[in-house]
């Protein structure tokens, strides 16, 4: 199939794109410098404040993948508008939130919007040209991880300088920017699935699994392991997900395609995707903890909230200098050597934080290093996954993908933060993750890193018509054709 024509309004749809991911990410983070002061705000105990961040994640984790498939369905434009909807309702229910349920329910529905950025790329594929949709894909893919890094400094400074409300006030506009710039800037584009019907049963099948397997990797820790709550959740994931497995096998439409999922170079990209995300996510929780923890300590670095987001900033800006560049990698070499470039480049920055930790100067050159393999590595993961699906489900996959990060981040966030609570020292009467404790965290999330290269290495090359090899086909700005 031939690419699309090269348009003036190239440039403005991919900025609009990316900024729609960044606004994502940039909600997903907003309450990160509140969590300290979220149960006196909303007067609650902490375990109960807790589910105002774990709702993003379980809400987010169930739309992505039908936000997906219905763009597969009834056209990608018009659901980045639909997603556009409950980002901005759910910002103004927060900011006028004064206790934690309503609280709850605003992040809920931000939850919900973080579709855009899945459907975003898919689109990139219909309105892009060929010579520049491997950078546009590198850049959009990468914007979560850009507005995550940007967004958490700005959200400090808002906080300890204004008022609270202010950040979900101005997330509401932020929201109604982008769905601004979506209707007057991105083209309507034919449904690449348009006949088809939604899976209803596959949709409720998925999103009891997924919930009830997201709730035990994050609230595992909390509830105890080895509990009646936390070994119940799981056997339900584990049967839900099961019965949803042999129901999407059976059904005529099913909400993703398993047997697609099953080709080697989707699943083992899908597998590579959930170790990137375990060790993108090491570093984010380590190291804010390292920067803030107090110099009594020995190892704490003594900076404020608003110091630690500065100092983590320019990885977030590094993300979005490197994207572009893994987007020439992708036409010259192809997606799978930029993906193991990625991973080897995270874990030679989990290397370097073991000798350079002791400094806030040393954690920020970490970032900038492992956010540069982040934004290789993300931006190779929908090139990949593209070039091995037809285009009626592109969509559909990419929000698989993405879902695979997230689930990625979501098992790095449960396991460094056992680590971290295993490895302690006492002071003031009060427990802290020891040093041994963030030098082991910084080892897994190497050593993940490493494995994740590994898995990309073996991911098998698509041939081209004639015997073209993945690389030629690309170094002439083309992405394969699906497999």
């Amino acid at each position: 199939m031939d690419g699309p024509e090269p348009t003036s309004r190239t440039g403005g749809v991919v900025a609009t794109l990316a900024l729609a991911g960044t606004v994502a990410a940039v909600m997903q983070t907003l309450v990160t410098p509140l969590i300290a002061e979220l149960p006196r705000i909303l007067h609650t105990t902490p375990g109960d404040a807790a589910w105002v961040i774990t709702v993003t994640l379980l809400v987010a984790g169930v739309c992505v993948p039908v936000s997906g498939r219905l763009g597969d369905l009834v056209g990608k434009r018009r659901m980045l508008l639909v997603c556009v909807v409950p980002l901005v309702v759910g910002s103004v229910v927060c900011a006028l939130s004064s206790s934690v349920v309503p609280m709850i329910v605003g992040r809920g529905l931000q939850g919900m919007g973080m579709g855009m950025v899945p459907l975003g790329i898919a689109l990139l594929r219909d309105v892009v040209p060929a010579g520049k949709l491997s950078g546009s894909i590198a850049l959009v893919s990468a914007s979560m991880g850009i507005g995550g890094a940007i967004g958490l400094p700005v959200a400090a400074a808002v906080a300890e300088y204004a008022d609270w409300r202010a950040l979900f006030w101005g997330s509401a506009g932020l929201a109604l920017l982008i769905g601004t710039l979506i209707w007057f800037l991105v083209p309507d584009v034919p449904a690449g699935a348009e006949g088809q019907r939604f899976d209803v049963p596959g949709a409720v099948g998925l999103a009891v699994g997924l919930v009830c397997l997201l709730l035990t990797i994050s609230k595992g820790a909390d509830w105890g392991w080895s509990s009646v709550t936390t070994l119940g959740l799981f056997a339900v994931a584990a049967a839900a997900l099961a019965a949803w497995g042999a129901w999407e096998l059976r059904t005529r439409d099913p909400l993703i395609d398993l047997r697609t999922t099953a080709r080697p170079r989707v699943l083992l990209t899908n597998v590579a995707s959930v170790l990137v995300g375990v060790g993108m996510y090491a570093f984010m929780l380590i190291a804010p903890q390292l920067l803030q923890f107090p110099e009594i300590t020995g190892y704490g670095l003594g900076q404020s909230m608003l110091a630690t987001g500065l100092w983590m900033a320019p990885g977030g800006v590094m993300m979005m200098i490197v994207s572009p560049l893994g987007g020439k990698l992708i036409n010259a070499r192809g997606p799978k050597p930029a993906l193991v470039c990625g991973a080897l480049v995270i874990s030679a920055g989990y290397g370097l934080s073991l000798a350079l930790m002791g400094s806030a100067w040393g954690l920020m050159v970490v970032g900038i290093v492992i956010n540069s393999g982040v934004g290789l590595a993300y931006g190779a993961m929908p090139a990949l996954i593209m070039s091995s699906v037809p285009l009626s489900e592109t969509a559909a996959a990419n929000g698989f993908n993405t879902l695979m990060r997230s689930l990625g981040t979501t098992i790095g966030s449960a396991v460094i933060g056992v680590v971290l609570a295993q490895l302690t020292i006492t002071l003031g009467g009060h427990q802290l993750a020891s040093e041994t404790g963030f030098r082991t965290g910084l080892l897994i999330g190497c050593g993940v890193a490493l494995v994740a290269a590994v898995v990309a290495a073996v991911i098998p090359a698509v041939r081209a018509a004639g015997g073209a090899e993945e690389g030629e086909q690309t170094s002439k700005g083309q992405v394969p054709a699906p497999a």
